[in-house]
């Protein structure tokens, strides 16, 4: 099998593609072909070495991956050959089969493809997580998410549509806010020219209730001030490089709350409520609630191509590598 190889953490053109035994099923686990692999920002932090966690190298990265399973392992009676399926694998993704354990296959439903589902896991869950389990969102609530023309973004959007509120999307250029509007805000900031905090509390008649923030920088502050009594604040990454410093005081006016959303950390910690959350995503994606996009297509050469674009945020939407 073919798969992309971080034999050293460092600049992303190191990443080689390289031939490797064809993997075989052991007790439990099955192997899945896989037709396509989504590409996540923390992908590129990790084979750089800029992030918390780090693999023994070499390693191949890509943690979540959609496909058809093409052999199964001892002890398997649940799932057979041929069936759709998706996972999030940790590692072992970028490649052109990958095995994992038959407890922690989903099935991937008929209403989207395979390369949608690559590309729903990790954003749709982190928002999922976010806005039902750290915090929840009330029909009508005015939600601002920023970076809101990204992967994470996307998906912010339309599970606060789904959840009933009203979203307010921020990004840096038209064409990730004609993104958003697309996948169901209500309005837009182009927030590397309009003031955040002024055009937010404009837009939602006094404040918004809740900030969904994966992109940090300079655009935290604002986008906290921009809350009303009672505001919720979700950190979720910081893509935009600079992790930002907070005047405190401005979380205790009005009784705001501030609340960190690490979905990747959670899932070793409760594999259960993890479990329960992927079901929950899954109805809402097989009954219509949620509409992940159709993502962009590279192949497995591209991987570091890819995930330099997301680190740069030069990227719309989500990408998947289809082997």
């Amino acid at each position: 099998m073919r798969a992309v190889v971080c034999n050293q953490f460092g600049p992303l053109d190191t990443l080689v593609v390289e031939q490797r035994a064809t993997p075989e099923p052991s007790e439990g686990m099955v192997v899945i072909d896989v037709a396509a692999a989504g590409v996540n920002f923390v992908d590129g932090l990790i084979c750089q070495g800029r992030y918390q966690l780090k693999p023994p190298t070499p390693f191949v990265p890509g943690s979540e991956v959609a496909g058809t399973i093409s052999a199964v392992g001892p002890g398997v009676a649940d799932w057979s050959v041929g069936d759709r399926v998706l996972v999030f694998c940790g590692f072992g993704g970028f490649a052109t089969k990958v095995v994992a354990p038959a407890l922690s296959l989903v099935t991937v439903p008929d209403a989207i493809d395979l390369t949608q589902a690559a590309a729903l896991i990790q954003s749709y869950c982190t928002m999922l997580f976010a806005l039902t389990r750290r915090t929840t969102v009330a029909p009508g609530e005015w939600v601002l998410v920023l970076g809101a023309g990204g992967g994470i973004g996307l998906a912010a959007v339309d599970v606060a549509t789904a959840l009933g509120a009203r979203v307010i999307a921020a990004a840096s250029t038209p064409d990730k806010l004609e993104a958003a509007v697309a996948m169901g805000a209500e309005a837009t900031i182009a927030y590397e020219d309009d003031d955040l905090k002024v055009r937010a509390r404009e837009l939602s008649g006094g404040g918004v209730d809740v900030v969904v923030d994966p992109v940090g920088g300079k655009h935290a502050e604002p986008a906290l001030r921009a809350t009303r009594f009672l505001g919720r604040y979700c950190v979720i990454g910081f893509a935009s490089g600079p992790i930002p410093s907070i005047p405190i005081n401005q979380v205790l006016l009005n009784n705001r709350t501030m609340v960190g959303v690490e979905w990747g950390g959670w899932t070793f910690k409760d594999p259960l409520g993890n479990r329960a959350l992927i079901d929950e995503l899954m109805g809402m994606v097989a009954d219509g609630r949620l509409h992940p996009t159709v993502p962009g297509t590279r192949p497995l050469d591209a991987a570091a191509e890819v995930m330099t674009g997301l680190i740069d945020r030069t990227v719309t939407g989500k990408v998947v590598l289809v082997p």
